[in-house]
Protein backbone atom coordinates (compact mmCIF):
# COMPACT_ATOMS: atom_id res chain seq x y z
CA UNK A 1 0.00 0.00 0.00
CA UNK A 2 1.09 3.63 -0.94
CA UNK A 3 1.10 6.72 0.69
CA UNK A 4 0.49 9.82 -1.33
CA UNK A 5 2.30 12.93 0.58
CA UNK A 6 1.19 16.23 -0.38
CA UNK A 7 4.11 18.95 0.87
CA UNK A 8 1.95 22.20 1.12
CA UNK A 9 3.97 25.63 0.73
CA UNK A 10 3.60 28.42 3.06
CA UNK A 11 5.30 31.11 0.80
CA UNK A 12 3.39 33.07 -2.10
CA UNK A 13 4.61 33.71 -5.39
CA UNK A 14 2.49 35.95 -6.96
CA UNK A 15 -1.05 37.90 -5.74
CA UNK A 16 -3.95 39.54 -8.12
CA UNK A 17 -6.70 41.58 -7.86
CA UNK A 18 -10.18 41.81 -8.37
CA UNK A 19 -12.83 44.18 -7.52
CA UNK A 20 -13.46 43.08 -4.22
CA UNK A 21 -11.03 39.71 -3.14
CA UNK A 22 -7.56 39.34 -3.57
CA UNK A 23 -6.19 35.85 -4.91
CA UNK A 24 -2.57 34.52 -3.51
CA UNK A 25 -0.95 32.36 -5.71
CA UNK A 26 1.02 29.49 -3.81
CA UNK A 27 4.42 27.44 -5.10
CA UNK A 28 2.68 24.48 -4.43
CA UNK A 29 0.18 25.41 -6.99
CA UNK A 30 -3.01 26.74 -4.87
CA UNK A 31 -4.55 29.10 -4.92
CA UNK A 32 -6.20 30.91 -2.13
CA UNK A 33 -8.99 34.04 -2.15
CA UNK A 34 -9.76 35.95 0.57
CA UNK A 35 -12.54 39.54 0.76
CA UNK A 36 -10.85 42.54 0.79
CA UNK A 37 -13.35 43.59 2.95
CA UNK A 38 -11.31 41.79 5.73
CA UNK A 39 -8.49 44.66 5.24
CA UNK A 40 -9.56 47.67 5.26
CA UNK A 41 -6.92 49.63 3.77
CA UNK A 42 -7.23 47.20 0.95
CA UNK A 43 -10.54 47.55 0.82
CA UNK A 44 -10.42 51.46 0.42
CA UNK A 45 -6.73 51.48 -1.77
CA UNK A 46 -7.27 52.11 -5.06
CA UNK A 47 -5.99 49.43 -7.79
CA UNK A 48 -3.29 51.31 -8.58
CA UNK A 49 -1.85 51.26 -5.17
CA UNK A 50 -2.92 47.57 -4.40
CA UNK A 51 -0.75 46.68 -7.04
CA UNK A 52 2.27 48.17 -5.62
CA UNK A 53 3.46 45.44 -3.35
CA UNK A 54 6.22 43.34 -2.76
CA UNK A 55 6.65 40.07 -1.09
CA UNK A 56 8.56 39.74 2.54
CA UNK A 57 10.69 36.72 3.91
CA UNK A 58 10.87 35.41 0.39
CA UNK A 59 7.23 34.89 -0.18
CA UNK A 60 5.99 34.64 4.22
CA UNK A 61 3.96 37.66 3.89
CA UNK A 62 3.15 40.94 1.42
CA UNK A 63 3.98 44.47 2.20
CA UNK A 64 2.12 47.67 0.83
CA UNK A 65 4.83 51.14 1.75
CA UNK A 66 2.14 53.33 0.36
CA UNK A 67 -0.76 52.00 2.13
CA UNK A 68 1.39 51.20 5.44
CA UNK A 69 -0.49 47.20 5.62
CA UNK A 70 1.51 43.77 5.76
CA UNK A 71 -0.09 40.68 5.81
CA UNK A 72 1.13 37.79 6.91
CA UNK A 73 0.34 33.93 4.46
CA UNK A 74 0.63 31.89 7.56
CA UNK A 75 -2.63 34.34 9.08
CA UNK A 76 -4.75 33.97 5.43
CA UNK A 77 -4.20 29.96 5.87
CA UNK A 78 -5.27 29.48 9.33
Amino acid sequence: MSILTVNKSRFATDISFSENKMTVFFEDGRELSVPLEWFPRLRHATLVQLKKWRFIGNGEGIHWEELDEDISIENLLE
